[in-house]
C-alpha cells in the first residue's frame, strides 16, 4: 500500500469515528417541540418562555416553540406524535379524548396525556364603542370574528353564543381569523365585534384598545351558568384594557398543558418539575402566567396523567382522584 494509500485510508478511518460518535450525541438530546398558538396570543409568549427555562433547565434538550392555530390543532399534533408538549384549552381537550367529531375530532385521541392545569382562559367579547353593541343581544346583525375555524375559541363562540340563544345565522357576517387579523379589521371598520378566548391581557386587545374606542360585552352569569361545564364565571377586572373602566362578567374556562403517551417519563418529569420551579418567568412571559399555582394543577383534568407528570406531583403532595 502506498504512502497515499495509507493517508486517504487513515483519514477515511478518522471520518468514519467521528461520524459514529455525532449519532450518540444526537441521541443523548431530547427534542421538546413546543405547541402553542397564534404569535398575538398568549400560548406563544409563554411557550417561548418555557424553551428558554427547558433549554437552560433541562439538560441534554432541544426545545423549540410551534406557532400553530392552538388547541384543536395542537391536540391532533401531539396524537400524532409531532410534539412533545402543548397548550390547549379544557373542552378542546376533553372533546378529543371523547372523539367530538363536531369539535374537530374524528375519532378519540387517546395517546394524550395530561402534565398540568395552568391558568383560566377568558371569552373576551370586544366590540367597537361605535358599532352599538353593548350587551349579547345586540350582536345580531353584526359582523363577528369567533377565531381560526373549529379552534378552542371558534368552540367557546358556539358554546356562549349557543346560550345566549343566539347562532351563528344570526349574525350579520361572521369571519374565522385569529386575533391578529380580527383587530386589523376591526381598526379598519370592517368588523363590529371579536370573540377571543385568552388570558387576561391579551396582546391583541390590548393594542385595539389604543386605536379604537372598545367596549367589553358582559356574558351574564345566568348565560355562563346555561353553558355548563366546563365553563365558569369570572370577572374581567376592571383596566384590565384601555377604557373599561369596570369589572365585566365573563365565561372563563381552564387551560392545560398537555403530552402524549410516547414522551418518556423522566423528560416529562422534568418538564413538569420546571413549570413549577419557574413560575416567575412564565408570570414574566405574559400576566396569564401569574396565575398557575401548583395547588391547581388537577383541576378538571379530563385526560389520564402522564407517569412523569404524576410523579411529580405526588412528591408534591397531588394525587389524581384525591
Amino acid at each position: 500500500m502506498t504512502t497515499l494509500a495509507r493517508t486517504r485510508r487513515f483519514a477515511g478511518m478518522a471520518a468514519a469515528a467521528l461520524l459514529a460518535l455525532a449519532p450518540a450525541t444526537a441521541r443523548a438530546q431530547d427534542f421538546i417541540n413546543i405547541l402553542t398558538g397564534g404569535t398575538s396570543g398568549v400560548y406563544y409568549p409563554m411557550g417561548v418562555a418555557l424553551s428558554k427555562i427547558y433549554g437552560d433547565k433541562i439538560a441534554n434538550t432541544r426545545p423549540s416553540v410551534q406557532a400553530t392555530k392552538a388547541s384543536v390543532e395542537n391536540l391532533v399534533l401531539l396524537q400524532q406524535g409531532r410534539g412533545e408538549i402543548a397548550f390547549t384549552l379544557g373542552d378542546s381537550l376533553d372533546a378529543a379524548w371523547k372523539g367530538d367529531e363536531d369539535a374537530g375530532f374524528k375519532s378519540p385521541l387517546k395517546k394524550l396525556r395530561g402534565i398540568t392545569a395552568i391558568y383560566p382562559n377568558y371569552v373576551q367579547i370586544v366590540a367597537s364603542k361605535e358599532s352599538g353593541i353593548k350587551t349579547l343581544a345586540d350582536l345580531k346583525g353584526k359582523r363577528l370574528s369567533v377565531g381560526a375555524p373549529k379552534s378552542g375559541t371558534e368552540l367557546n363562540a358556539r358554546a356562549i353564543l349557543h346560550a345566549a340563544g343566539l347562532s351563528y345565522k344570526d349574525l350579520g357576517k361572521i369571519e374565522y381569523l385569529p386575533f391578529a387579523e380580527s383587530v386589523e379589521l376591526m381598526k379598519n371598520r370592517q368588523l363590529d365585534a371579536t370573540l377571543q378566548s385568552a388570558g387576561l391581557g391579551v396582546a391583541s386587545i390590548r393594542d385595539l384598545a389604543t386605536s379604537v374606542e372598545i367596549v367589553v360585552v358582559e356574558v351574564p352569569k345566568a348565560i355562563v351558568d346555561k353553558a355548563g361545564p366546563p365553563f365558569i364565571n369570572a370577572p374581567i377586572p376592571a383596566n384590565t384594557y384601555g377604557g373599561q373602566t369596570a369589572d365585566v362578567n365573563t365565561a372563563a374556562v381552564v387551560n392545560y398543558l398537555v403530552t402524549h403517551e410516547g414522551v418518556k417519563e423522566e423528560l416529562v418529569y422534568q418538564m413538569t418539575k420546571n413549570v413549577f420551579e419557574n413560575l416567575t418567568e412564565l408570570g414574566a412571559s405574559h400576566s396569564a402566567g401569574k396565575a398557575i399555582k401548583l395547588e391547581n394543577a388537577l383541576d378538571g383534568m379530563p385526560v389520564p396523567l402522564h407517569p412523569g407528570a404524576a410523579r411529580y406531583l405526588k412528591e408534591k403532595g397531588l394525587k389524581a382522584g384525591s
